[in-house]
């Protein structure tokens, strides 16, 4: 599997964080020039964003979290020739499922549809670890 290959899942999901972080920047300094949110009440961190903002800012804060394990099976799998075709087509469906998470998180923000999108991901991820530990440990 060329490194390009195994790459570009990467690039798109860490172009979804810039995008999402970008989108947080703008909802916040939307809401200071507009005077919704005024700098004293947010200056110690205080969560007084209005909705979108923090939906925003939540949704960035969670690329941080889950698609960690994904950026690690890669950052390990990669030097080691242990990345092939089926974690490369998993790590574009993980990438869907994350950009359906944040599309859901920064729109409707749907509970239901959310959480489906983020265990759907969570599955994928968990088969992709699974996959990759069965490689390595087998030497397959």
């Amino acid at each position: 599997m060329s490194v390009q290959m195994v790459l570009l899942p990467v690039f798109v999901l860490v172009g979804l964080t810039f995008a999402l972080l970008l989108g947080m920047v703008w909802e916040r300094r939307r809401a200071l020039l507009s005077r919704q949110t005024k700098i004293r009440d947010i200056a110690l961190g205080q969560p007084n964003w209005p909705e979108r903002a923090t939906k925003f800012s939540n949704c960035y804060a969670n690329q941080f979290e889950l698609p960690l394990l994904f950026y690690a099976l890669i950052a390990i799998g990669l030097p080691l020739r242990r990345i092939d075709l089926v974690l490369v087509l998993l790590s574009w469906v993980f990438v869907v499922t994350r950009f359906a998470h944040a599309g859901i998180f920064v729109s409707s923000n749907d509970l239901g549809q959310r959480s489906s999108s983020w265990l759907a991901g969570v599955l994928v991820l968990l088969a992709m670890w699974v996959y990759f530990a069965l490689r390595i440990l087998l030497l397959i």
